[in-house]
């Protein structure tokens, strides 16, 4: 070579390894958002310039135990419990995209999932049922490795489509990160129709709030 200088060869990424370490709510978001701290590791030293990742987290009930309060109230969602073998599969939560950022051999990054509280969501549903324990998680990790080729070239490969992490959400972490948004509050759907009837009769009987509202028509059904 010209001048006597040495062509360096990068390493190719080896596998990666995805681990998810911890989880929190975030503090000051808008909305409920759930933070998920992740580490990637790569073992041939190659020189990651970041990763376009896409992380599927999915729900996978079957990996848990529950007690009778619990299976009560989940049976809108899975039916009878002694049907519960077969519908008890996996289902997604949720969908994110990340950057990471340049590392060799290992960093750590965040995935961030906006949470909603409408129980008419499965998730929202099956979190709500859970008193205590854990939730548990599948991360389905996909996207695009972009790291330094030979001559210092930009080189891309995808990112295996077997690559996962499981997770066990504590409950009492999703609770408090709701509770921090609604305190002793939840949500549920109405249709525009009856919710503008629920206006006119609030407005009509002088209550102040919608929960008030719905008690007073709860007490005049149990005394009719």
């Amino acid at each position: 070579m010209k001048g006597g200088a040495t062509q360096v060869n990068e390493p190719s990424p080896a596998p990666l390894d995805f681990e998810v370490v911890e989880a929190r709510g975030e503090r000051h978001a808008a909305t409920p958002t759930m933070v998920f701290g992740c580490r990637v590791r790569e073992g041939s030293g190659a020189s990651i310039f970041t990763i376009a990742l896409t992380c599927q987290i999915n729900l996978d009930p079957a990996r848990r135990r529950y007690d009778h309060e619990a299976r009560a109230r989940l049976v809108e969602l899975f039916g009878e419990p002694q049907r519960w073998g077969a519908t008890t599969h996996s289902f997604m939560w949720a969908r994110q995209s990340v950057l990471v950022p340049s590392f060799t051999h290992e960093t750590s990054f965040e995935i961030p999932v906006v949470c909603t509280y409408d129980l008419e969501v499965s998730s929202a549903k099956y979190f709500h049922s859970l008193s205590d324990g854990e939730i548990p998680l599948t991360f389905l990790m996909s996207g695009s490795i972009f790291y330094k080729g030979p001559g210092g070239a930009l080189r891309v490969v995808p990112v295996p489509w077997d690559k996962q992490a499981r997770f066990a959400l504590p409950v009492t972490t999703w609770r408090r990160m709701i509770d921090a948004h609604y305190p002793k509050g939840s949500w549920i759907r109405l249709q525009r129709n009856t919710l503008e009837s629920l206006e006119r009769y609030k407005a009509g009987e002088g209550f102040p709030s919608f929960d008030e509202t719905v008690a007073d028509l709860l007490r005049r059904t149990h005394t009719q």
